[in-house]
């Protein structure tokens, strides 16, 4: 794949990460939660979530792609980066060292967390260090970048992107060198509490403190839990902020 010729707005679109909902669902009304809850069975992993920025790598045969969420940053090679969020900086030397797929597209999805990123980056560090961690690593076919866009984003949001299973991953982050998003331990899900109040609890007692930590002066205060299957067929996120925000409301 040559990032000259190809449709970027295509590649953009197909390697974007998908929206992952809420366990217990958001009402849209007034972004509170509600009592429904995402369903899982069997196993469900449990990691950190890293209140940072959403990055991506971008692999192919003969290169890369720097991105955030939203947009292409930095091709392998390019004179001059997109700066946005210090991504690019923070990325490019992992980038130079992974092993290209010899064919498709293979997609790193890190946070990059720290510095001035976000308003949150002081519960990291206290000096202003900028660190990143894996969550997820996508195979793409390149065949889907021929396709309109609309058939893109759809299929992107309907879960078209084959995201590795947890052994996968953890061996992907192993052989590359990348630090993962902090494990929590696992969890039958009949044990997951059903309802707001009893999630709380749960979520505190979990993760009292961010153990993604840069440096002695971070403050420490985490974002929130990923619950996940180890086939990934199931995923959810539950941020301690929407589980106070909504238990304030009831009082």
């Amino acid at each position: 794949m040559d990032p000259r010729t190809v449709d970027l707005d295509a590649l953009n679109s197909a390697t974007k990460y998908p929206s992952i909902p809420t366990y217990h669902v958001l009402d849209p009304k007034n972004g509170g939660l509600l009592e429904e809850t995402v369903a899982f069975s069997g196993e469900v992993v449990l990691s950190e979530k890293v209140d940072g920025t959403n990055a991506r790598i971008i692999l192919f045969p003969g290169g890369y792609i720097l991105g955030s969420r939203e947009e292409l940053l930095y091709a392998r090679g390019d004179l001059i980066g997109n700066p946005a969020l210090g991504i690019v900086d923070a990325l490019r030397g992992a980038a130079d060292r992974l092993t290209p797929p010899e064919t498709g597209l293979r997609v790193y999805y890190l946070e990059v967390y720290g510095g001035k990123v976000t308003g949150a980056s002081k519960e990291y560090t206290g000096s202003r260090a900028v660190g990143h961690r894996l969550f997820d690593v996508a195979e793409v076919d390149a065949d889907v970048l021929a396709w309109p866009r609309p058939r893109i984003s759809a299929w992107r949001e309907d879960g078209g992107q084959a995201f590795l299973p947890e052994d996968e991953l953890v061996a992907a982050a192993e052989k590359e060198g990348f630090e993962r998003a902090p494990r929590l331990g696992s969890i039958d899900a009949a044990e997951l509490p059903a309802g707001i109040a009893g999630m709380q609890e749960f979520l505190a007692e979990l993760l009292p403190a961010t153990r993604a930590a840069l440096d002695d002066g971070a403050g420490g205060r985490p974002e929130g839990v990923v619950l996940r299957t180890p086939d990934r067929s199931a995923i959810a996120k539950a941020r301690f902020q929407d589980y106070r925000r909504t238990l304030k409301r009831r009082r």
